[in-house]
């Protein structure tokens, strides 16, 4: 497994939805326009591109302050 890997993959369906996996579960498909475009940007981008905007587009993405908030005492 490559450390750049986060567990996204995406398959192309034969009407043009796109389906994005997250660690084999579905976790966000994208139909019509959206589906056009992610797959042009998907051809423009490298495997850790391609990771990362997978993980924007579906929410699980992390923006590493998730520690520093924690120890916030609003939080506490």
């Amino acid at each position: 497994m490559n450390s750049a890997d986060l567990g996204f993959s995406f398959n192309q369906s034969k009407n043009g939805d796109v389906s994005i996996t997250h660690n084999g579960k579905r976790a966000a498909t994208l139909r019509k326009e959206k589906a056009e475009w992610f797959l042009e940007d998907m051809s423009n981008l490298n495997f850790e591109g391609q990771q990362q905007e997978m993980a924007r587009l579906t929410g699980n993405y992390r923006r590493g302050n998730e520690r520093t908030a924690k120890q916030h005492p609003r939080n506490r």
